[in-house]
């Protein structure tokens, strides 16, 4: 399933078709500042609520300091992905972009934790890659479902 293709520059569409604006013109670009800036804030606050529900789980103090904590390993692998992915050229696609990014933040995040002495043990890495899966990929199957109901 993509939500960006060939169909002008970067135009979201479903099965070829692109996804025209309301008003019939020009198809929206996913690649325009805006959307990349709603895609990147959408990712960061993915990794947040993850680290805030996780945290509250475990009735640990949700004091800024501890979701900093929790969340500055997933935050700066989740960057090291938009960069090294390019992620503001297709930003709502879900193969191969999300899935990739997903597995860079997780996979940066948890070696993050361990050579910083965080630790990754037990279930958490389980725990982190199917949560974040849910999070950084479902946000995108939620934005292309609703970019294909519109006219």
């Amino acid at each position: 399933m993509t939500v960006t293709g060939a169909s002008g520059p970067e135009a979201p569409h479903h099965g070829g078709t692109p996804v025209r604006a309301a008003s019939g013109g020009r198809p929206r670009s996913a690649r325009s500042g805006r959307a990349v800036a709603r895609a990147a804030a959408a990712d960061a606050a993915a990794v947040l609520a993850f680290v805030v529900a996780g945290r509250s789980s475990h009735d640990e103090t949700n004091a800024l300091a501890g979701i900093a904590t929790t969340a500055w390993p997933f935050l700066v692998a989740l960057g090291a992905g938009w960069l090294v992915l390019r992620t503001w050229r297709s930003p709502l696609q879900l193969w191969p972009t999300a899935v990739l990014l997903w597995l860079v933040t997780v996979a940066g995040g948890l070696g993050l934790r361990l050579v910083s002495g965080q630790g990754a043990s037990g279930a958490f890495p389980l725990v982190a890659a199917g949560v974040l899966a849910l999070l950084l990929i479902g946000w995108r199957l939620v934005a292309w479902a609703i970019l294909r109901r519109r006219p």
